[in-house]
């Protein structure tokens, strides 16, 4: 069994490095080998990699196998857990493996409606909503028992994390959301999209205004992006994703589209390492998982606050 040396995420925003995180979706098999695959590129150069749970409402490789796998070749993995699928003892079977499997970071999500995938049929659960599900986490570590008392044996070393939007904020915004989270448990918070480091900065600033910055580490998602056509679909399709319609026109007359998105996504990144209260990012890459690595590579000689 491989084992990681270096610090953990937690660890690393804590002391205040720029965490850069990636994000795998596992695949639809029944071979391990498909999953390494994707995650291995990452090992050495994300600070942790996201595993998606049934990500699209489509069935994969589970997620907290998933996991356990990652943790097995020395990769730090993010377990995203979503509300979707699964109710309460479900979920706190799912969380008593993950902890058992050396999984520490949980990110917890409500997950797509299932009318979005390809069973629409299937039968949502929800049966927590994403805070209820935080504070059961957080219980959980904290107190080593179940919602009905009972005991559980060893120990829980979670660091809870949630979702968020970065909006540009329009006056008189209070993040209600955000603050409801933390209070139900969140260490950490990814956020979707956000290619426009002013609106990041403005986020940021409110969220500051709000004391919110520095009680939750914040890790802004970004794209390598592949095309114009790419671009405009997260711009359009994505709940909550900011793309300038500058870098689609940058996209547009790039003779190498794709090369210029990794360099979009590198400058981004670089512009993010220097603003306050960003402790990170998270690079998300739809049907693009090859440019990851190439990304996070030329990035880490570029910031000075980047330290494998």
């Amino acid at each position: 069994m491989a084992k990681a040396s270096h610090d953990s995420l937690q660890d690393k925003l804590a002391a205040g490095r720029f965490v850069i995180t990636a994000e795998v979706t596992p695949p639809v098999s029944f071979d391990r080998n498909d999953l390494m695959a994707k995650a291995l590129p990452l090992r050495g150069l994300a600070d942790a990699v996201n595993v998606t749970d049934g990500a699209g409402a489509r069935p994969h490789l589970g997620a907290v196998t998933a996991a356990a796998m990652l943790v097995n070749e020395g990769i730090e993995p993010i377990l995203q857990f979503t509300c979707r699928d699964r109710n309460r003892i479900a979920l706190q079977s799912e969380l008593i493996g993950a902890a058992a499997s050396g999984v520490r970071n949980i990110l917890v999500l409500r997950g797509d409606d299932p009318d979005a995938g390809d069973q629409p049929d299937a039968k949502p659960v929800f049966d927590l909503d994403p805070r209820q599900l935080l504070a059961m986490v957080r219980r959980l570590r904290d107190s080593g028992e179940l919602p009905s008392g009972r005991k559980v044996s060893g120990r829980a070393e979670f660091f809870l994390g949630g979702a968020d939007n970065p909006i540009d904020p329009p006056p008189g915004w209070v993040p209600a959301g955000l603050k409801a989270k933390h209070e139900a448990g969140a260490q950490f918070i990814q956020t979707q999209f956000c290619m426009d480091a002013g609106v990041v900065r403005r986020y940021m600033g409110r969220l500051a205004e709000q004391g919110l910055a520095d009680k939750l580490s914040f890790l802004i998602g970004v794209v390598p992006l592949r095309s114009a056509k790419s671009a405009r679909w997260i711009k359009e399709k994505l709940y909550g994703a900011v793309i300038p319609d500058a870098l689609i026109a940058r996209m547009e007359a790039a003779a190498d589209p794709a090369a210029e998105g990794r360099q979009i996504c590198v400058d981004i990144v670089r512009e993010l390492s220097e603003l306050p209260h960003v402790a990170g990012v998270h690079i998300m890459a739809p049907n693009n998982d090859a440019a990851v690595p190439d990304v996070i590579a030329a990035v880490r000689g570029g910031v000075a606050r980047l330290r494998g």
